[in-house]
């Protein structure tokens, strides 16, 4: 059985003994589905970083639960044979009624119950996902009141104490109504889909650039306090389909520059992982891939890039390392900025939220562990051939380099990029 805790310095999940930032596909590709390579489409995300993926499902029944568990089980053994790790949904069971003392369970909290505990042993399960969306605005007054959720958590605790269970909130809750979900999860998180025509429309407010995601995230972040949260990111979603209701709706998708944008803004604003939602929404789809059940060309041409930076070895230490405290500043106020501390090294995620195309100093690097000062540092996933040509040497491509001078650099910034700066401390 996997035992699954949250990191208490860093709010990174601990699987296995070692700090995990799990990147999450919801939904992923269909069990026993193909890649348009021949490959089996779960092992080929596997192999390209991947690490979670939604499973469970919304129409959780008793009377049928028997087969339902099956179903699951299948999904898990999948996953744990290619080390992937499940973030397992139950839907709208875990939102329990009051019971009066002395009385017995009820049928939600008998189904509740019969779930987790068929389900707890096994080696894929990471993390349960709660009601999806309880203070959505589009529930009107039928909102999902915590009392019920923070009564579910207590049941799933006393069967599995061993996972976590997280609450995904959506993008229009206010700070007040979402923080009285605190005591009703694990950990939290919210979805912002900003790609659409016209754009912005998801996140309903004033804000319509792609650089909302920032704003939900510190939102959802203060909702949440202490406790660690994820951020739900666009391949596709409802409002980029068109229906018989609305055949007018224009299908939209990220780019890759505004996919990575999203990513690392939603990183220096509170992020300890990323989902991307809509990679099986089929009536968007080019037909081999509706085919197939999957986004295969979102996946070649944006997302699968962006889960090999983010998982890289020189990236991925700093997704998951602590916060340095290290008050680094920056001459454009549209710059968000996060700084890590992680072994031997020094991270600096920069992030430009909009305005000029401009060069930015950065101010405020501290000395290094023996009092000597940071003369340089490399840009992360940015590469430069080191000594420059001439003569052209394809052999010796580096990581691009910053020189630092009294605690000071400056790099170029486009709106909407991203920056990932490593020093040796």
């Amino acid at each position: 059985m996997s035992t699954v805790r949250i990191h208490r310095t860093t709010g990174a999940l601990v699987i296995g003994g070692k700090r995990v930032f799990p990147i999450v596909l919801s939904n992923p590709p269909p069990l026993g589905s193909k890649a348009p390579n021949g490959r089996d489409g779960l092992a080929e995300v596997a192999e390209a970083g991947v690490s979670f993926i939604r499973t469970g499902r919304g129409d959780w029944d008793a009377g049928s639960l028997d087969q339902q568990l099956a179903v699951e089980r299948e999904r898990l053994d999948a996953a744990a044979a290619l080390g992937l790790h499940s973030w397992l949904y139950l839907g709208d069971v875990p939102n329990l009624p009051p019971r009066a003392a002395g009385s017995p369970p009820g049928p939600k909290e008998q189904l509740l119950g019969r779930i987790v505990a068929g389900l707890q042993g096994h080696p894929a399960l990471a993390v349960y996902k709660g009601i999806d969306e309880p203070r959505n605005p589009f529930r009107g007054a039928n909102w999902i009141r915590p009392a019920g959720l923070v009564r579910a958590l207590q049941r799933v605790k006393a069967i599995d104490p061993d996972h976590p269970l997280a609450i995904t909130h959506a993008p229009r809750g206010t700070v007040a109504q979402l923080t009285p979900y605190r005591p009703a999860f694990d950990l939290s998180g919210a979805d912002i889909y900003p790609i659409s025509y016209p754009p912005g429309i998801h996140g309903g407010t004033k804000n319509r650039d792609i650089s909302v995601v920032g704003d939900v995230t510190k939102k959802t972040k203060q909702a949440a306090g202490a406790k660690p949260i994820w951020i739900t990111l666009q391949i596709a979603w409802s409002g980029i389909a068109p229906t018989k209701k609305n055949p007018g709706v224009v299908p939209r998708f990220p780019s890759f520059h505004q996919e990575r944008f999203m990513a690392y803004q939603a990183i220096v604003n509170g992020a300890r992982g990323l989902a991307f939602f809509g990679g099986h929404m089929t009536q968007v789809m080019r037909p081999a891939d509706a085919e197939a059940g999957w986004n295969w060309t979102f996946w070649e041409r944006v997302l699968r890039s962006l889960v090999a930076e983010l998982t890289s070895t020189a990236i991925n230490p700093a997704l998951v390392a602590p916060n340095a405290g290290v008050r680094l500043k920056a001459t454009a106020a549209n710059v968000e900025l996060v700084t890590r501390r992680e072994g031997g090294f020094l991270y600096v995620i920069a992030v430009r939220r909009g305005g000029p195309t401009s060069r930015v100093t950065f101010s405020g690097l501290p000395r290094k562990r023996n009092g000597k000062p940071i003369t340089g540092g490399q840009v992360l996933s940015e590469f430069a051939q080191e000594p420059p040509p001439p003569p052209l040497q394809p052999k010796r491509q580096a990581f691009r380099s910053v020189a630092v001078s009294n605690g000071s650099f400056r790099d170029w910034f486009a709106p909407h990029d991203v920056h990932v700066y490593r020093f040796a401390i």
